[in-house]
């Protein structure tokens, strides 16, 4: 699963995941977990609801969160 903020057009971006991210021929994107980038719930919708499917021509763009274990720290050390 990939982390993900979406951003929709005239919406508060949403975080979420998703399983794969979206390829050029997708119309949907089937975001899972949705909720506001503090990881508060979105008032929109029911407390119930665990995915949220967006009609890709409503997404502006998508950002890719990565998780802290993905993250390398890369130094240099001069001797």
């Amino acid at each position: 699963m990939v982390t993900v903020i979406i951003h929709v057009s005239n919406e508060d971006p949403v975080l979420g995941e998703l399983d794969n991210l979206p390829s050029p021929i997708d119309n949907i994107v089937a975001l899972k977990n949705p909720r506001k980038k503090d990881g508060k719930d979105i008032k929109t919708l029911e407390a119930n609801v665990s995915i949220v499917i967006y009609p890709i021509a409503k997404v502006n763009y998508i950002e890719v969160v990565s998780s802290e274990s993905e993250e390398q720290i890369i130094t240099f050390v001069r001797e």
